[in-house]
């Protein structure tokens, strides 16, 4: 299904593309603000597509948004020897 010329019309911007140091920076306009953070860079023939990270900030934030699990987990050392001490 096309996608109607107004639509595309009202989230083009033009923005200038300028050398920071030995990198390539582009200046976002405040009404394409992205989140702080890490984002995705996807190039698609010549088209370059810039994507806030789906992760956040990584695996650290990814953990800390998880529920502790409520399972017992079986005593996996119950009914094994005594460990001998080894001395190399």
């Amino acid at each position: 299904m096309p996608i109607s010329r107004e639509v595309v019309a009202s989230t083009v911007r033009r923005a200038r593309v300028f050398k920071n140091g030995r990198n390539q920076a582009i200046r976002i306009p405040k009404d394409f603000e992205l989140p702080e953070g890490e984002v995705i860079l996807t190039k698609e023939g010549s088209r370059l597509i810039i994507e806030p990270s789906p992760a956040g900030n990584g695996l650290l934030n990814l953990l800390a948004g998880w529920e502790p699990l409520k399972v017992s987990f079986p005593d996996v050392d119950e009914g094994l020897k005594d460990l001998d001490d080894v001395v190399l």
